[in-house]
């Protein structure tokens, strides 16, 4: 799994780092997220597919690697 994120879509809701904070953080300057683990272990797999899932912008894109 790879995590990409487009910033200039992000809104700064923060669902994403309350969902999956061992992936994303959120700077308290402008609130856009940060990608801590572009590449998260499988056992994060779940909760980052879940924050792409909820983030209300659309910025969060998983892609599946082999």
């Amino acid at each position: 799994m790879k995590i990409t994120v487009d910033e200039e879509k992000c809104c700064g809701a923060g669902q994403c780092v309350l969902i999956a904070p061992e992936v994303f953080d959120q700077p308290d300057e402008d609130g856009i997220v940060v990608v801590l683990e572009p590449e998260p272990p499988h056992d994060q797999h779940a909760l980052t597919r879940e924050a792409a899932a909820v983030c209300p912008a659309a910025a969060i894109q998983v892609h599946d690697t082999p």
